[in-house]
């Protein structure tokens, strides 16, 4: 579910969000992931719970490790700009223009930072609901 780099464009805000809306399906669609694959105790016997709880545990933890990534990726890029236009407008107090560019930028660069509180309760929400279904049939290593 990690989207390569190559695809990854941090110019433009909404396509930004965009992907992390799609990578975020499996962080939503975690009770139903797990109603249907964790068995109730009338069927125990029927389903690997181990195996399946242990499957999504490694999906979890890689998407939410690839959309940190992305996100912090997208975040230096946007610092670099911001930066950057900060640079230009020290030269150029008059330039309007720079100016209007520099304010957008810098608000793209803050909605790029508040994604990662967003990621936060994502990844802690997701958590846990996972251990609270999986506690009895996986233990994760303790790196989470």
């Amino acid at each position: 579910m990690a989207a390569p780099s190559s695809f990854l464009n941090c110019e433009e805000y909404a396509e930004f969000q965009e992907l992390l809306r799609v990578m975020r399906t499996i962080d939503d669609r975690i009770v139903h992931e797990l109603n249907t694959t964790v068995p109730t105790a009338s069927f125990v016997g029927k389903v690997d719970a181990s195996k399946t709880c242990k499957e999504l545990h490694q999906s979890l933890a890689q998407v939410h490790e690839s959309r940190e990534r992305i996100i912090k990726t997208c975040i230096a890029q946007a610092s670099s700009v911001v930066e950057s236009l900060q640079q230009e407008r020290r030269k150029s107090l008059e330039d309007m223009a720079l100016l209007k560019r520099l304010r957008k930028e810098q608000t793209k660069l803050r909605l790029m930072q508040s994604e990662l509180n967003v990621e936060e309760v994502v990844n802690d929400r997701s958590w846990k609901v996972f251990n609270e279904r999986c506690r009895a049939h996986y233990k994760p290593p303790k790196s989470q």
